[in-house]
């Protein structure tokens, strides 16, 4: 026989700490399901465009049957040995590039401290240098990226000996610095503070003791 039952619920606020805890568990396993690292991608696709970076795409099926172009960006995390991020693409010299990157962004002294170091390199090579950035093996972090130099040299001169190491450590720490920068983003999405406030957004309610109403 059919019958009523009434259940109270709460709004994320009016919940105990403990409760609170619970609700915010239940959120972190069932509401990260999208795609959180788009705007640090966006951010990332135009710092590799003022250094001179032009990103490698893959085509991803879409829920529909179609597809889209993603950027060849690849990342683990966050905890775990062997967690990082990882990139592919082609690089050759972009005139002014230090510049651009402080006036993009003028209070990050580490992307400066690569647009500088491959400044210096292409100047000892007479700004003839180009790469080729590859992902290599299962994991995915700075050092799973492989990279070609080669100089375009109408004189067929060698390149400089520290050529292929400095640009090959300065892919490695923008790869460090994406790392970074998904980290922090993920980090603060998981927070006790961005977790209530889109659960508040959202209006979801739970019982008495955090679990999920509805």
């Amino acid at each position: 026989m059919p019958r009523i039952v009434k259940t109270t619920v709460f709004e994320i606020g009016e919940l105990s700490e403990t409760a609170k805890e619970s609700a915010r568990e239940w959120y972190r396993e069932h509401c990260l399901d999208f795609d959180w690292y788009d705007f640090v991608y966006e951010d990332f696709l135009t710092i590799c465009g003022l250094l001179g970076i032009d990103l490698n795409t893959r085509h991803a099926r879409l829920m529909g049957g179609g597809t889209r172009e993603d950027p060849c960006i690849y990342f683990r995390g966050f905890w775990s040995q062997g967690d990082g991020a990882s990139f592919e693409g082609v690089y050759g010299y972009a005139r002014g590039a230090p510049k651009k990157l402080r006036e993009y962004a003028p209070e990050d002294t580490g992307l400066h401290a690569i647009a500088e170091s491959l400044q210096a390199v292409q100047q000892r090579n007479f700004y003839q240098l180009t790469a080729g950035i590859r992902q290599q093996g299962r994991y995915c972090h700075e050092f799973t990226m492989s990279v070609a130099v080669e100089r375009d040299s109408e004189n067929c001169q060698d390149m400089t000996a520290d050529a292929e190491d400095a640009l090959t450590e300065s892919f490695r720490a923008l790869a460090r610095w994406l790392y970074g920068r998904l980290r922090s983003e993920y980090e603060y999405l998981i927070s006790d503070e961005a977790v209530d406030e889109s659960i508040e957004a959202n209006g979801w309610t739970f019982t008495a003791c955090g679990k999920r109403f509805g």
